[in-house]
């Protein structure tokens, strides 16, 4: 894990002000999901939904720190907070009935993302 000085320091390089702002707000309750979400984009998680199926054992939450993609099923009913979710992604996981939310809304909403962390 980096240090908080990092991270603001990696913050200062991005322009857009959501992604700034879920930093912010994962520094003071998630340091660990901070320092994956200040990473620079071409070293950010992409996964697919048969990968974050097979990851997940019996958590009931999936924080995915990058971008849902749309190749494949979930077959169990977990949530998935993620940064972003393709527009095939979100279809197919409202068609599967799996609660899905952003990690800026969560962390507005909660204050506290919890779950297991997919890298």
């Amino acid at each position: 894990m980096i240090s908080k000085t990092k991270i603001d320091k990696r913050m200062k390089k991005k322009t857009d002000s959501e992604l700034v702002e879920t930093i912010l707000l994962a520094k003071k309750s998630n340091p660990e999901l901070a320092t994956l979400l200040a990473m620079p984009t071409r070293k950010r998680v992409t996964l697919n939904l048969d990968e974050i199926g097979k990851k997940i054992k019996e958590e009931k939450t999936a924080i995915v720190p990058g971008k849902v993609l749309g190749k494949g099923q979930v077959d169990k009913k977990i949530k998935i907070i993620a940064l972003n979710f393709s527009a095939g992604a979100i279809e197919k996981l409202k068609k599967g009935k799996i609660e899905i939310s952003t990690i800026n809304r969560e962390l507005k909403h909660n204050k506290k993302v919890e779950g297991k962390i997919l890298k």
